[in-house]
């Protein structure tokens, strides 16, 4: 599986955990996704440049490391983390829907200028 399909699917696990207002860790989102926790800085990009391109909140800074409780270093969408968290769980993800992987890779072409 390509990481814009990955990315797609973490899109959903994370639109319902800002619904549910929950914040997820590495670890937690890599058990229900089946991919490593070290394996989420690309796929988690695709989503970052997504919400940030489509002007949404950064849906990404609900996955957070569980000794720090931040969001790892190569999230860089906002700085007050825990106001950008409480956007998160204020936007009504469901009336958006999901952008499809077709969506989500191109963020990615588009941040890197292809």
């Amino acid at each position: 599986m390509h990481a814009h399909e990955r990315a797609a699917q973490v899109w959903s696990v994370l639109a319902l955990a800002a619904r549910n207002r929950q914040i997820l860790t590495y670890g937690l989102l890599s058990r229900l996704v089946g991919v490593t926790a070290r394996g989420f800085a690309h796929i988690l990009d695709h989503v970052q440049r997504y919400c940030m391109q489509q002007g949404l909140p950064p849906l990404t800074i609900l996955v957070v490391n569980s000794t720090t409780g931040r969001p790892g270093k190569g999230f860089f969408a906002a700085k007050d983390i825990a106001r950008h968290q409480i956007k998160v769980f204020n936007h009504d993800w469901l009336e958006h829907g999901a952008p499809s992987p077709d969506d989500l890779a191109a963020a990615i072409q588009a941040a890197c200028g292809q």
